[in-house]
């Protein structure tokens, strides 16, 4: 599986990066929103996007609206260091908000195993 990592802070994203690498993904890594929308304009071979919340300039939950409203289908994992569960069933079509805390590694791999789910039937 081929995830984009969405993280303006370079140790975060290495961190994302690892823990999905240690997951049997790829992990490409782009600094923000706005990359993020020029790698997916060029690059469309990822099963999913994996984003901070709290970004300059374009924060994680408007770049997921953005790709909603340009008609992505690409399963979307927001990470935040605030309380997840305000997220959660707000946004539709956001396939997880996940808690960047002490159980990253179990909470993003977890989230990653529910978006392949759907397509592996």
């Amino acid at each position: 599986m081929r995830i984009l990592v969405v993280d303006d802070d370079a140790l975060a994203a290495e961190m994302t990066a690892a823990v999905l690498e240690d997951g049997g993904c790829e992990a490409v890594i782009v600094e923000s929103g706005d990359q993020a929308m020029e790698t997916l304009a060029t690059d469309r071979d990822f099963d999913a996007v994996v984003s901070d919340m709290n970004m300059p300039g374009m924060s994680g939950l408007e770049l997921f609206r953005r790709l909603r409203d340009g008609k992505s289908g690409l399963p979307f994992i927001l990470l935040s260091g605030d309380d997840p569960e305000q997220l959660r069933g707000q946004e539709p079509g956001l396939a997880a908000c996940v808690a960047k805390d002490a159980e990253l590694e179990e909470t993003l791999m977890t989230a990653i195993a529910e978006v392949r789910l759907p397509a592996a039937g």
